[in-house]
C-alpha cells in the first residue's frame, strides 16, 4: 500500500522532533503535527525558561554575598517585564531552531492538531494524511486541582507570562515544580509559602537528602507547610486571593501556584478511535519497541509515563528512529538516570537511594559530608552543601549517589558517567581531587557512616 508519509509524528516536543529528524536523515518521508509550539514543554514550558528563572532568583544572594568579598553594591532592584520578556525573546530564538531543523532534514512541518483516524491515517485541521507508521509523542499536562475556586490558580503553563510578578504566592505541590518555584519566587523578592499535602517532599529522593533540601530551603525564608493542602479559594473585591487550609487556616496572597502533578496529553487525539489501549493514569500503554497494541501506532515520551525526562524522551526518538530506517538495535537503558533538581540549593542524584537499595536487600556502606562550601565562609550566606555516597559492601560498587549544594547538577552530571561504566568506592578512592572544589569530597570520603 501507499502512503502519503513512512512516518507522521504527532507532538513536535524533544521526542517528537528528534524521532522525526533521526527518521528523515536516514531516508524516510516524515511529517510532525504540532498545535502549540516547536519544542514541546521543555523548550516552551518548562525546562529552558524554568532555568532562566532560576538564574534570575540566585542573583539576590549573590549580590549580599559579594559584600564578603569586598564589593560595595547598591540596593538592587528587580523589573519583572524585563525578565519575561528577554525569556520570551530566547524561547522564540529556539522556536525558529526548532524549525529549521525539521526543515533542514527534509521534515515536513504541520501547524496544527492532529487526531488518529485509523490505524494509518491521522487529521489535521480538516486535511487526512496517511502514514505506514504513526508516532504519538504529545508528552504531558500541568493537573489542575478541583477544589472550590481552583480556577484562580496558575500552573507552569501560565507563570511565565505574569503580566506582574505577585508580591505574596502560595505554592500548592510537593515535587520538582513546585520546590524550584517556591526558590523562584522567594528569590525574586516575592513572600513564599509551600503548602504540601505529605509530611516531606520530593517524595521517591533519598530521605536525607529531601530533610536537608527542607532545613535550607527553610534558612532562605520560604514557609514549609507540610500535612496541608488547600480546601477552597475565594477571590477578594481587591484582587487578593483567600486560601482556606484543611487545617482551618486562612492565607491571603496575590497568587497561588498549583504544581500537584501532570498527566498524558490525550485528550481528543483520537485514541479511542482506533482502539489504543491506556493505563489506569491515562499513559498509552507500549511494548519493549514502543508499540501500542495497533501495530503501526507507536508513543514515546511523557505520554506513555515511563521516566518523564526530557532526556530520556529524547534518548527514545532517536533509537526508535535508527531501528525502523537503519536497522540498529532498539535499545534504551533506564538505569542510573541522574536527575537534578533545581531548587535552592541545586540537587543532584544519581542511582539508588539509601531507601532503594535497603529495599533491594543491599548490604550498603553509606558515606556522608555536610560542610560550608568555601564560598560562604566569607560571603556571609548560611547555605551548607551535602553529599551522599551508597556502597555494596561486598564488590564496593557504588550504587547511588547525590548531592546539595550549587551547580549540584553539573557536578553529577560527570560523576553518572563514571556510574554507568561501573565504578566502586575503591575507583574513588583512588581518584586525585581537585583542589579547591566542593566536588573533591566525594573523592576523599573515607569513612562510611555508622
Amino acid at each position: 500500500m501507499s502512503y502519503d508519509y513512512d512516518l507522521f509524528v504527532i507532538g513536535a516536543g524533544s521526542g517528537g522532533v528528534r524521532a522525526s529528524r533521526i527518521a528523515a536523515g536516514l531516508g524516510a518521508k516524515v511529517a510532525v503535527a504540532e498545535n502549540l509550539y516547536l519544542g514541546g514543554t521543555c523548550v516552551n514550558v518548562g525546562c529552558v525558561p524554568k532555568k532562566l528563572f532560576v538564574y534570575a532568583s540566585e542573583f539576590a544572594e549573590e549580590f549580599e554575598a559579594a559584600k564578603g568579598f569586598g564589593w560595595s553594591v547598591p540596593p538592587a532592584t528587580f523589573d519583572w517585564n524585563i525578565l519575561r520578556d528577554n525569556k520570551t525573546a530566547e524561547i522564540q530564538r529556539l522556536n525558529g531552531i526548532y524549525e529549521s531543523m525539521l526543515n533542514n532534514t527534509g521534515v515536513t512541518t504541520l501547524h496544527g492538531f492532529a487526531e488518529l483516524v485509523s490505524e494509518h491515517s491521522v487529521r489535521v485541521d480538516g486535511t487526512i494524511y496517511t502514514a505506514e507508521r504513526i508516532l504519538v509523542a504529545t508528552g504531558g499536562w500541568p493537573n489542575k486541582p478541583s477544589f472550590e475556586g481552583s480556577d484562580y490558580v496558575i500552573t507552569s503553563n501560565d507563570v511565565f507570562s505574569l503580566d506582574t510578578l505577585p508580591e505574596r504566592v502560595l505554592v500548592q505541590g510537593g515535587g520538582y515544580i513546585a520546590i524550584e518555584f517556591a526558590g523562584i519566587f522567594n528569590g525574586l523578592g516575592c513572600d513564599t509559602e509551600l503548602c504540601y499535602r505529605k509530611e516531606l517532599f520530593l517524595r521517591g529522593f533519598d530521605n536525607e537528602v529531601r530533610n536537608f533540601v527542607a532545613e535550607e530551603v527553610s534558612k532562605k525564608g520560604i514557609a514549609l507547610s507540610f500535612n496541608t493542602d488547600i480546601v477552597k479559594i475565594t477571590k477578594l473585591d481587591s484582587g487578593e486571593l483567600r486560601v482556606e487550609l484543611n487545617n482551618g487556616e486562612t492565607r491571603i496572597v496575590d497568587a497561588v501556584f498549583s504544581a500537584i502533578g501532570r498527566s498524558p496529553k490525550t485528550k481528543d487525539l483520537g485514541l479511542e478511535n482506533v482502539g489504543v489501549q491506556t493505563s489506569r493514569s491515562g499513559h498509552i500503554e507500549i511494548n519493549a519497541e514502543f508499540q501500542t497494541n495497533i501495530p503501526s501506532i507507536y508513543a514515546i515520551g511523557d505520554v506513555v509515563g515511563r521516566k518523564e525526562l526530557t532526556p530520556v524522551a529524547l534518548a527514545e526518538g532517536m533509537a526508535l528512529a535508527k531501528a525502523w530506517y537503519s536497522g540498529a538495535e532498539l535499545q534504551v537503558d533506564y538505569s542510573n538516570i541522574a536527575t537534578a533538581v533545581f531548587c535552592q540549593p541545586n540537587i543532584g542524584t544519581v542511582g539508588l537511594s539509601e531507601e532503594e537499595a535497603l529495599a533491594k536487600s543491599y548490604d550498603i556502606d553509606v558515606y556522608t559530608s555536610n560542610f560550608k562550601p568555601m564560598k560562604n565562609t566569607l560571603s556571609g550566606v548560611t547555605e551548607r552543601t551535602f553529599m551522599k555516597l551508597i556502597v555494596n559492601k561486598s564488590d564496593q560498587k557504588m550504587l547511588g549517589v547525590h548531592m546539595v549544594g550549587p551547580h549540584a547538577g553539573e557536578t553529577i552530571q560527570g560523576i553518572a558517567i563514571a556510574i554507568k561504566a561501573g565504578a566502586t568506592k575503591t575507583d574513588f578512592d583512588n581518584t586525585i581531587g581537585i583542589h579547591p572544589t566542593a566536588a573533591e569530597e566525594f573523592v576523599t570520603m573515607r569513612v562510611p557512616r555508622s
